[in-house]
C-alpha cells in the first residue's frame, strides 16, 4: 500500500485536495470490489496540529503534523492561491519537509502551482517540470536549474512528478493510479472520472499576454512595437531599430528579458490574434491567417500547431461555441 502525505495549509486550492481524495478513495473501492487490496492510504499533513482546513470522514484519511511523519512513500504538494513569494515564506517548514522526505527516499509530486513547493525545495534541479501556464515565465526566472516544459500535462523523473494547471492536475493523479495499480485500473479510473488517460499536452489552454514582467525599458519598447504591428511584414532588423542596440545585442537582451527570441515572440503574438479570431468570429482560417501577416497556409498551420498543440480547425471546434453547435 502506498502511503501518501497530502500537504495542507491555509492557502491551498481546495479542489486539488478533494480531487485527489475522491480519485484515491474510489480507486481503493474498485480494487476491493475486484478482490484486490487497497492501493493507497492518504494522510492530510500540515504544519500545525489545528490546521483542520478540511474534514473528510472517510476511513483512509487521517491528520498529522509534519513532525509526526518520519517516513512516507509519496508527498503531494497541492495548488495554492496567492503571491508565490508570500506563500513560500509562510510555508518554509512544509518546503523543508518535502526536501527531507525526498532525501529519505520518498517520491514527491506537485499539482498545478504546487510545483513552486518542489522547485523551492530543490528537488527539481536538473529535472523536467510542468505547471500552470500562468506560472511558466515566473518559474523560469526563479528556478533556472529546472527544465520547465510548459506544454506537458505531466512529468515523471527520478521520483519527482509534476502536473499541468488547474484541473489538468488530476491527470497526474490518474497517471499515478495507472503506474502503481496497472493499466487496467488506470483505464477504469479514466472512464470513471472522464479523464483522457494519454493526454500529453496543455498547450491549447495557454493565453499569450506578452512577457512584460521585466525592467528592460528598451526591450519593452520593442515588444510594444511588435504587438502594435504584428500584422505587417516587420523584420528583426526593424524591431531592433526601435532600440539603441546592435541586432546581435538586441536579440540577446530580448531573449534574456522575455525567454523568447524576437521572431518567437512575433509568432506568438500573431497566433494569439488568430486564436481569438477562431473563438469569436466567422472569418475562415485563410482570412485570419492573412490578417496577421502569414501568406503560406502550410507554414501557418505548422506554426499554429507547434504553439497550441492543435490544428486551427481543431482549435475552432474546441473553443468556438458556434462551431460546436453546428457540429
Amino acid at each position: 500500500m502506498k502511503e501518501i502525505a497530502l500537504l495542507i495549509h491555509e492557502d491551498i486550492n481546495l479542489s486539488t485536495i478533494s480531487g485527489v481524495l475522491d480519485m484515491v478513495r474510489h480507486t481503493n473501492r474498485f480494487l476491493v470490489e475486484s478482490g484486490k487490496a487497497e492501493a493507497f492510504s492518504v494522510m492530510l499533513v500540515g504544519e500545525k496540529i489545528n490546521n483542520n482546513l478540511l474534514y473528510f470522514p472517510a476511513q483512509f484519511t487521517g491528520f498529522k503534523t509534519i513532525d509526526e511523519i518520519n517516513n512516507i512513500d509519496l508527498v503531494i504538494a497541492p495548488a495554492f492561491y496567492g503571491p508565490p513569494d508570500l506563500v513560500m515564506r509562510k510555508n518554509k517548514n512544509l518546503i523543508d519537509f518535502i526536501r527531507n522526505m525526498y532525501d529519505k527516499g520518498a517520491e514527491v509530486a506537485s499539482l498545478c502551482f504546487g510545483s513552486y513547493f518542489l522547485a523551492e525545495a530543490g528537488v527539481l534541479n536538473g529535472k523536467p517540470c510542468t505547471t500552470h501556464w500562468v506560472a511558466v515565465d515566473d518559474m523560469k526566472r526563479r528556478y533556472p536549474k529546472v527544465e520547465i516544459l510548459p506544454d506537458m500535462v505531466t512529468t515523471d523523473k527520478d521520483g519527482t512528478y509534476t502536473s499541468g494547471g488547474a484541473f489538468s492536475s488530476m491527470n497526474l493523479v490518474l497517471y499515478l493510479i495507472e503506474k502503481y495499480c496497472g493499466r487496467d485500473t488506470g483505464i477504469w479510473a479514466s472512464k470513471m472520472f472522464s479523464l483522457d488517460i494519454d493526454r500529453t499536452s496543455q498547450a491549447h489552454f495557454k493565453v499569450f499576454e506578452g512577457q512584460h514582467q521585466h525592467e528592460d525599458q528598451e526591450i519593452m519598447r520593442s515588444q510594444l512595437f511588435i504587438e502594435n504591428n504584428y500584422h505587417l511584414p516587420i523584420s528583426v532588423e526593424e524591431i531592433a531599430g526601435q532600440t539603441n542596440m546592435s541586432k546581435r545585442n538586441f536579440i540577446r537582451r530580448f531573449k534574456s528579458a522575455t525567454q523568447n527570441t524576437p521572431m518567437e515572440y512575433l509568432q506568438k503574438v500573431k497566433i494569439e490574434s488568430v486564436k481569438k479570431g477562431l473563438e469569436k468570429t466567422n472569418f475562415n482560417i485563410s482570412e485570419l491567417m492573412y490578417k496577421v501577416g502569414y501568406n503560406d497556409l502550410k507554414t501557418f498551420r505548422k506554426i499554429f500547431k507547434r504553439i497550441t498543440g492543435l490544428t486551427p480547425q481543431d482549435y475552432r471546434s474546441k473553443y468556438c461555441r458556434r462551431a460546436v453547435l453546428e457540429n
